[in-house]
């Protein structure tokens, strides 16, 4: 009560301890903004925005296109957003990155986060059957000796349920829970769980019907609560005409003219398809992805859980993508790329992330012939490979000490031979019986004459120490790992 009276407005404490506050936020402003300031001011990452540019803006006049906003992410931070075209076309409205879009099926993402997040709470397995949790989901199996459909195949899309609940994208009604309900009990799976990705907006609204049962919450209340709030995505909803919302236009037809789409509910199948946002609030989430740390506050899933949501769990049939819990997976160029797209009446979404660079884009647009997942490796490709480079850390090498050479040499064990050669102030190690030695392992050295394996794939000690025994002067033996390969004389 004391320090109350004495810090009251007015006080010279409190105007003291109100001076201090501002500056801290100050201090903390620019020391935040130092960090990426390198990144967004670097003349590759400008360059290459300008080049993006040029390249969208060519895109939208040629093919005429309504409008397109983006985004790319550094870490923990927004370093370029913009937009281009109109949110409305007959009103002349600019796009821009704050202008907002039925993010359609990234949705599944906030689906599959709430779920994770009721997991980590004790609530919930992944392995648990969905009927444990709606007693109505009696589902008819593809096989008579079929297991009941979990909920991770729900999340990864292989749980053999057919794609929609009914006619909806014709008829532009979605169903109520009472619609969903009906169909499942009407329609058979159409293959048994595990046995192939099969895409499916049905199981995500099941996957929200269980976010409900479980949490007691609706389920647009409970993203708004434990997911938006959190994570300060204030311009974020679920089903419903907010203020700035770009108009969605349907596709070019031939005489050039666009449909206006209108606004569709997705009633119980928001889960699926129902949230909006914008560059800005999507930018948050990716940033999430790159996060480690406790639960608490903006980190609302774990380490640990992060890394579960972004692990493949199931392939496509030719092995090109797949699914993690909740994200697309994707191999391109030696890279993997985690993200969601989304299309919904007039709107066409794409996030694409590369966990390693901490590094991820956002294409909203509000035409449904636009090509986001295009348009998104083209930024990525650009701005987000400069932004890449940029961050990246500066990288601390051992410098080469010319002592090592003597590592260099033929070592033999009952199994193998191994050669370790110095090639230009480094050294690396391969079979030498191989029918060819341009895939070497590289030796990394950590210093004290010790290395680190390091290889492309998962065989072998990858990750582990490589050492040298010598006696009299001599280099007898090389460690891997745990184990040994005798020097050859």
């Amino acid at each position: 009560m004391k320090l109350e009276r004495i810090s009251a407005p007015g006080t010279k404490l409190h105007l003291y301890l109100s001076a201090m506050r501002r500056l801290s936020f100050v201090l903390l402003f620019f020391l935040t903004a130092g960090l990426y300031a390198g990144v967004a001011d670097n003349p590759d990452v400008t360059g290459q925005e300008r080049l993006f540019e040029g390249w969208i803006r060519a895109q939208i006049a040629y093919r005429g296109l309504p409008g397109i906003a983006v985004g790319v992410v550094s870490d923990q931070e927004l370093v370029w957003a913009k937009g281009f075209g109109f949110a409305d076309l007959d009103l002349k409205t600019p796009m821009t990155p704050a202008t907002k879009f039925r993010m359609a099926s990234h949705s599944k993402l906030f689906t599959a986060t709430a779920i994770m997040q009721l997991r980590d709470a004790g609530k919930m397995r992944l392995d648990d059957p969905v009927v444990k949790y709606l007693d109505w989901f009696k589902l008819q199996p593809a096989e008579a000796d079929d297991p009941p459909v979990t909920i991770e195949e729900l999340l990864t899309h292989s749980a053999g349920l057919p794609r929609e609940a009914g006619p909806h994208w014709t008829e532009l009604e979605f169903p109520s829970g009472d619609g969903v309900r009906k169909y499942v009990t009407e329609h058979p799976a159409t293959y048994s769980p595990e046995v192939r990705w099969k895409y499916s907006n049905l199981g995500f609204t099941i996957a929200g019907m269980i976010v409900e049962a479980v949490s007691g919450e609706k389920w647009a209340d409970y993203v708004q609560k434990h997911i938006f709030d959190p994570l300060g995505m204030k311009d974020s909803s679920v089903d419903r005409q907010v203020d700035g919302l770009a108009t969605g236009y349907g596709r070019r037809m031939p005489d050039g003219s666009r449909k206006k789409m209108p606004f569709v509910d997705a009633r119980a199948m928001a889960p699926a398809t129902g949230i909006t946002s914008n560059v800005e609030d999507m930018a948050k989430f990716v940033s999430l992805q790159f996060r480690k740390g406790k639960v608490g506050g903006s980190q609302i899933l774990s380490t640990g859980a992060l890394r579960e949501m972004h692990r493949i769990r199931v392939l496509e049939s030719n092995w090109t993508r797949g699914n993690a819990i909740g994200f697309a997976v994707n191999r391109e160029a030696g890279k993997v790329y985690v993200g969601h797209a989304g299309v919904y009446f007039g709107y066409r979404t794409q996030t694409l992330i590369q966990l390693d660079d901490k590094v991820g884009v956002i294409v909203l647009t509000n035409g449904d012939d636009s090509i986001p997942s295009q348009i998104a490796t083209e930024l990525m490709g650009t701005v987000g490979a400069a932004v890449a480079k940029a961050a990246a850390p500066a990288t601390k090498t051992v410098p080469w000490d010319p002592a090592w050479s003597r590592f260099a040499g033929l070592y033999r064990t009952q199994f193998a031979d191994t050669e370790v050669v110095e090639v230009n102030q480094r050294l690396v190690m391969f079979d030498p019986a191989n029918p060819n030695p341009d895939a070497p392992i590289n030796m990394i050295p950590i210093g004290g004459g010790l290395f680190r394996f390091d290889a492309p794939t998962g065989g072998g000690v990858v990750g582990e120490v490589i050492r040298f025994v010598e006696e009299n002067g001599k280099v007898v033996r090389m460690y891997t790992g745990d184990s040994y390969t005798e020097r050859v004389p």
